[in-house]
């Protein structure tokens, strides 16, 4: 099995972390997939953005949801980065949408519901989805068993996973009591043993977020199936040296 690699926030070593120009770039570098996070302004826009506060990469501050959509779009969440990023705005899932749907990318959304309960984000993710006809190569994900119910509720084909806290004990018990067709694990909880369980029960297993090289080869040689990462470009290099050593 040949491990995806998928960008982290896009390629977001390399360019401002869920912005176009880090997505662009992803795909330039030759990752299979892309990964962001999705929140609500508060006219229930659905947004790329990471934090809950605009306040780490933008030139702005406070809560998304006390943001309309038209008022994020006037921050900057470029020039934190760079200033060769310097007017880049906020995209809105669509945009990203409008852009994957002409390249064979798989697409990772974390639903950022775990610190504030975003009323419909579910519904209003699901139809743009459904709208731009990427359901099928589309991972739904949260920390949030409850949004992941409602995404099954809304389509039971549409693939979830849940996402585990950076420290869980007694994760492999834990699974079998929620319904999970994926899972997606801080890279501190990556074993030999929870590979074998989760491919014994087929559960997909995807590692975040993996830059280090020996990490890399760690998760190529347990089969994950699929690594997050901030650097495609490397994972890919050692991707391939693996692949020509077998």
């Amino acid at each position: 099995m040949r491990t995806h690699i998928l960008a982290h926030r896009g390629a977001s070593r390399y360019a401002p972390e869920n912005t176009m120009p880090a997505f662009r770039l992803a795909e330039e570098m030759g990752a299979e997939g892309v990964e962001t996070d999705v929140q609500l302004t508060k006219d229930g826009v659905p947004v790329l953005i990471h934090d809950e506060n605009v306040r780490r990469t933008t030139d702005g501050k406070g809560f998304v949801q006390d943001y309309t959509f038209e008022e994020l779009r006037m921050l900057d969440t470029g020039s934190w980065f760079s200033s060769e990023f310097r007017g880049v705005q906020i995209p809105s899932l669509e945009e990203l949408l409008q852009w994957i749907r002409d390249y064979p990318l798989l697409l990772h959304l974390e639903l950022k519901t775990d610190v504030i309960s975003y009323k419909h984000i579910e519904e209003k993710v699901y139809a743009l989805l459904r709208h731009y006809q990427v359901l099928d190569r589309t991972c739904v994900s949260s920390f949030n068993e409850e949004t992941l119910s409602v995404v099954k509720d809304l389509n039971p084909s549409m693939r979830t996973a849940f996402l585990t806290p950076t420290k869980m004990r007694k994760l492999i018990p834990y699974l079998s009591s929620i319904p999970v067709d994926d899972l997606h694990i801080k890279h501190t909880l990556l074993s030999k043993k929870l590979i074998h369980h989760c491919n014994k029960n087929r559960v997909p297993v995807r590692v975040y977020t993996v830059n280090r090289p020996a990490l890399l080869r760690k998760c190529f040689h347990l089969q994950c199936a699929g690594i997050f990462t901030d650097v495609p470009d490397i994972a890919i290099s050692i991707r391939k040296a693996k692949e020509r050593s077998t």
